[in-house]
């Protein structure tokens, strides 16, 4: 049939673009296998004990079938989801500012989910891998992880003054890597008991001078006497043109101010002055505490970062 009712033409909208969401330091991926450093005991927890295919494979990853040793009497339900940790080993601080036992590192293996529960046994599929599985991983409840925001500055203030808060020391990084990089995962040892929170920003630095992996001693090439500031051909001349220059020893005891002394060194001038700017390498945000450490994630870069390297609190 026909009709004279005129069919409106929409009237065209104009779409403004939004501002753009805030960005996360870490995917899921580098929150749920960051790994950590646990304090306390590790309580009973349940274990991969076997795997549909274990006679042709000892490592497993997503979409692999495992078995739990707890059931529904160990009060495992259809549909629960864990997360697959390893205890590697204790882990110890060497620095002074926290010196001892720190914890037991435990690395994150991935995630699965229970799928058929019997009396003291259940079956699952891994979901999540971080690390191949192996039997004997435990299994613990998914931790509450959440990544921080990224801050808007592009440029990391290199000469900014200390802040005053707590220090601590990079103690280790995720795959024992001794120089890391941005989004790469550390250990320091700062925790709860030094009010350390999730979300926290912390300056990477280490004292001017010190601390590199290769070290060059930046001492003079050559150090001459001072005297005989003749020409080589008539007066023999003994004065050093890649020396520095000569140490005024004169000038405590009179006013004639002469350098005629051995060249002053570089570690002199080192030992007598004052308190100098920090070298600041890097900043870094806590996604994780434990009692007596944290686990970061570097977000920015300006120099090589390696362990060892201090931290403080923005």
């Amino acid at each position: 049939f026909t009709t004279n009712a005129q069919t409106p033409t929409p009237t065209p909208e104009l779409m403004m673009p939004g501002p753009n969401a805030p960005q996360r330091v870490a995917a899921k991926s580098s929150l749920y296998c960051a790994g950590y450093i646990r304090y306390q005991r590790l309580p009973h927890m349940p274990e991969i004990v076997g795997a549909e295919e274990e006679q042709e494979q000892r490592k497993f990853a997503d979409g692999d079938v495992v078995y739990i040793n707890a059931g529904s009497q160990q009060g495992i339900k259809e549909g629960q989801n864990f997360q697959i940790i390893r205890p590697r080993g204790d882990v110890k601080g060497v620095h002074r500012e926290k010196f001892g036992y720190l914890g037991t590192y435990v690395q994150d293996i991935g995630q699965l989910q229970v799928f058929k529960v019997r009396e003291n046994t259940s079956t699952a599929q891994i979901t999540l891998t971080c690390d191949m599985a192996v039997l004997g991983d435990l299994l613990s409840p998914i931790p509450d992880r959440e990544s921080p925001l990224q801050r808007t500055e592009a440029i990391l203030d290199r000469y900014a003054d200390p802040s005053g808060k707590q220090v601590g020391r990079m103690t280790m990084a995720k795959d024992s890597r001794e120089m890391v990089t941005r989004h790469d995962i550390v250990y320091i040892d700062l925790g709860s008991e030094d009010k350390i929170n999730r979300g926290d920003y912390l300056t990477v630095y280490r004292p001017l001078g010190t601390g590199n992996i290769t070290r060059v001693d930046n001492e003079e090439m050559a150090r001459n006497r001072a005297t005989g500031f003749q020409s080589d051909r008539f007066r023999g001349g003994g004065f050093s043109n890649q020396a520095s220059r000569a140490k005024d020893e004169t000038a405590f005891v009179n006013a004639e101010g002469r350098y005629r002394y051995r060249p002053i060194t570089s570690r002199e001038v080192k030992r007598h002055r004052p308190l100098m700017p920090r070298k600041i390498v890097g900043e870094m945000v806590v996604i994780d505490v434990q009692t007596r450490t944290a686990t970061a994630i570097i977000t920015r870069v300006v120099g090589e970062v390696h362990m060892g390297d201090w931290v403080e609190i923005q």
